[in-house]
């Protein structure tokens, strides 16, 4: 991996934290006063804090961020907001379900980076600069909870019966 690629990289994961929390706190507002705003609120701190671990690599590494790759993301997460929005217009299961899901991709996302980084730095003393194997771990723990809210909301979506405060 150049630096220039190195640089891509870690952009795009920048890129990609940044609709994740974006993402948790329309989640949080269009579900207030649930255990889902809770759980949001709880995992957007958690990812906010990942993220900072992110950009003190990139900073060791001297690496910029991209303002097309912070412009680009802002948007995408508008966009998928508005799709969310008119999928379930209610901020109903469907609407959490969707939100979950892409959080849940995001995390995944974000686990295989710390992975990768984490390989190469038997190569590059100069990513030797973070604690991958805790990084993973918590990224583990944080697709294991939105897993759950997920799948719970999934239920409720598709079997309308289920109630989406209950989603935790």
């Amino acid at each position: 991996m150049t630096n220039k690629h190195l640089a891509t990289y870690l952009n795009d994961h920048d890129a990609g934290a940044l609709t994740a929390l974006e993402l948790l706190e329309h989640l949080t507002s269009a579900y207030a006063g649930t255990p889902v705003a809770a759980f949001a609120r709880e995992l957007h701190a958690e990812i906010a804090a990942d993220r900072l671990e992110l950009e003190a690599l990139m900073a060791h590494l001297d690496i910029a961020k991209s303002g097309v790759r912070q412009a680009s993301a802002w948007l995408a997460e508008k966009l998928a907001e508005l799709k969310l929005r008119l999928d379930d217009v209610r901020a109903g299961a469907f609407r959490l379900f969707e939100a979950a899901e892409a959080v849940s991709l995001g995390i995944e996302g974000k686990k295989l980076l710390w992975v990768v980084l984490s390989q190469e730095s038997e190569n590059l003393p100069s990513l030797q600069f973070l604690d991958y194997d805790r990084l993973i771990r918590r990224a583990e723990d944080q697709r294991r909870r939105v897993e759950a809210v997920r799948l719970e909301a999934g239920k409720a979506a598709f079997i309308p019966a289920q109630s989406v405060a209950s989603a935790r």
